[in-house]
Order: structure tokens, then C-alpha cells, then sequence
């Protein structure tokens, strides 16, 4: 039996997805701490890191924003978000590169490229 394929749309590109890859859509949010993270290192703003509840640390993630179409590559280093709805909490600099810094938190989508 073929794997049944999941249809992503960003912005006028659509991509198509196996149901089986570990891929998602949903809200982001971004935050600024020190402290450190559930994997024991310590969150610097100024790194591309960001908050998943399940991915292993250290799996890369392309995520995107889906307002505006723009990308960053993230690495898994936290645990989070606790929010309900949302699927990744971004560092300040990841944030800043999609575009949502000064909102807050944007709807995007995330693959990942490396584990």
C-alpha cells in the first residue's frame, strides 16, 4: 500500500509530504531567556534554537512562516511550548529572520532537514 501524502501550502509554493515524516503546522512564539534549557545548555537569544515537546535535541528544523514566506533552519535544544496551539517556541534571533518579533508569535510550518 502507498504512503498517503500530506499537502503543505506556503504562501503560492506547495509541497507535498509523506503522512510518516515528522512535519507540522501551527503557531510559534519566541522567547528570550538565560536560563538554561531542557537539554542542559544554557538559551542564548542570539543563537537559531528553538522549543519542541518530542523531537530529539539537536535535530534540525526549516521552519517557515506562513504570513510571509520566509525560513530559518532551528536546532532542537528545548523543551515547550505549553501553550495550547502552539507547535514551537523560537529564540529572538530565529524569530527575527521569519519576521515575528514584533508580533509575538505567527502561524508557520516546520520540516525537518537533519536529525
Amino acid at each position: 500500500m502507498a504512503a498517503a501524502a500530506v499537502t503543505v501550502a506556503l504562501g503560492s509554493t506547495v509541497m507535498a509530504m509523506p503522512a510518516s515524516a515528522k512535519n507540522g503546522c501551527g503557531g510559534a512564539s519566541w522567547y528570550a531567556l538565560h536560563s538554561k534549557t531542557a537539554s542542559g545548555e544554557r538559551m542564548n537569544p542570539a543563537k537559531l534554537t528553538a522549543a519542541h515537546r518530542s523531537l530529539r535535541f539537536g535535530t534540525k528544523l526549516r521552519v517557515t512562516n506562513s504570513r510571509n514566506g520566509k525560513s530559518v533552519i532551528v536546532r532542537i535544544n528545548d523543551r515547550g511550548p505549553f501553550i495550547r496551539g502552539r507547535i514551537l517556541d523560537l529564540s529572538k534571533a530565529a524569530a527575527s529572520q521569519i519576521g515575528m518579533t514584533r508580533a509575538g508569535h505567527a502561524k508557520v510550518c516546520y520540516e525537518i532537514v537533519s536529525r
